[in-house]
């Protein structure tokens, strides 16, 4: 969470920036709300969360013999 949280403090900023430049070069300008960057950021902390719960569980279901057996 640290680590995600750190990257969006890093990347918003810039990422704003970037965009908010790009498109001002359109004829029809429109400007980035805050929302897209509020919805990154729970997709990332979504997507993190389930990477990790579903290595848990693996790693929680795994017969510990095996384990043991192999090393």
């Amino acid at each position: 969470m640290v680590l995600i949280t750190i990257s969006f403090v890093i990347a918003v900023p810039a990422g704003w920036y970037i965009m908010n430049g790009w498109l001002q070069n359109f004829a029809y300008k429109i400007n980035i709300t805050a929302w897209v960057f509020v919805v990154a950021i729970a997709v990332s902390i979504i997507i993190a969360w389930l990477t990790v719960g579903y290595k848990a569980v693996r790693a929680a279901l795994v017969n510990p013999v095996r384990s043991l057996k192999s090393e």
